[in-house]
């Protein structure tokens, strides 16, 4: 049976790229995200995955654009659908928001076709994941540098909650962060239709980081095995999980130097950073309540009192 998403279309077999039309732009010229449809050779599950909801997380499109070439649809079961840009309005500027309407796209969820800019093009992405069995939202980090993981953002009582550990220990980045997540999300609105997804986060940078990129691309692939959407892979690996998070905030202004690195483990009372003057004078120094993971930490060293500096997750156990 032929599949259609947007403008691209597939029988079985077959690969096809296009566009899905969401608007038009100020000079009133439509515009279209970029989308493609693999169809497999023989029937299977349906696999939705998107990226760069988020304007500047860009490594999920690197993810995207190794992906889709190293696809033979000839060797799948089942479908893809991809919708490779979907914050089309960020993305084109480098921001991290719908500059038309100054939203977060990954707050809109499960959308409004006639509602504003950011909640008509999660409403048409919505629809398209709603015909999945199984989603892969790829984000990134922002450009704050961060551990590879994947969050299951449903929360523990969703009846949904294993399903979405499942797929995010098939993916395989080695941690996972099980929180729920905010309203809005994806990975908040899908498990309520009844459809496992997930958030794999995939470090962070400003562009792109190849290594992250190559975990994405690994991830991918790991799930299409476990899911048979390709011949079976390996069996799942034990992930560490963490179940909370702490955020940390500069209490002077100045420079940050951090004692830890990301992947560290963290104690109770251990020094995570310290804030200097230029000229190297100390002004602060700050500990960890908890014990945990050092799991996101900002980039540029320089902060004002009270902006982030880094993340730690806690309540870890290996699943």
């Amino acid at each position: 049976m032929t599949t259609t998403l947007g403008t691209a279309s597939a029988g079985p077999g077959e690969i096809d790229t296009g566009r899905l039309e969401v608007g038009e732009t100020r000079d009133g010229s439509p515009f279209g995200l970029p989308v493609a449809v693999v169809n497999g050779a023989k029937p299977g599950k349906t696999l939705y995955m998107q990226a760069a909801s988020d304007g500047d997380e860009l490594n999920g499109v690197g993810v995207v654009q190794r992906v889709v070439p190293r696809l033979d649809p000839a060797e799948l079961s089942g479908t893809i659908l991809i919708v490779g840009i979907v914050n089309y309005h960020a993305f084109q500027v480098a921001e991290h928001r719908n500059p038309i309407d100054d939203t977060k796209m990954n707050r809109a969820y499960p959308g409004n076709e006639g509602g504003t800019s950011t909640e008509r093009i999660a409403a048409a992405t919505f629809e398209a994941a709603s015909r999945a069995d199984l989603i892969l939202d790829l984000h990134q980090g922002s450009t704050s540098r961060m551990l590879d993981e994947v969050r299951v953002r449903c929360g523990k009582r969703h009846r949904l909650h294993d399903q979405c550990l499942e797929l995010a220990k098939a993916f395989g980045c080695g941690y996972v962060l099980d929180q729920k997540g905010p309203d809005g999300q994806l990975a908040r609105a899908a498990p309520d239709e009844g459809i496992p997804t997930v958030d794999p986060e995939l470090g962070g940078a400003v562009g792109w980081d190849e290594e992250s990129i190559r975990k994405g691309v690994t991830g991918v692939f790991n799930v299409l095995r476990y899911y048979n959407f390709l011949e079976e892979g390996e069996p799942l690996e034990t992930q560490t999980r963490a179940k909370g998070f702490e955020q940390y905030g500069a209490p002077a202004g100045g420079l940050v130097t951090r004692t830890k690195a990301l992947g560290d483990r963290v104690r109770p009372g251990e020094t995570l950073f310290e804030v200097t003057t230029p000229f190297g004078e100390p002004k602060a120094e700050v500990t960890a309540d908890s014990e945990g993971i050092l799991w996101r930490a900002r980039r540029l060293p320089q902060v004002a009192t009270g902006e982030y500096v880094c993340s730690v997750g806690t309540d870890i156990d290996e699943y």
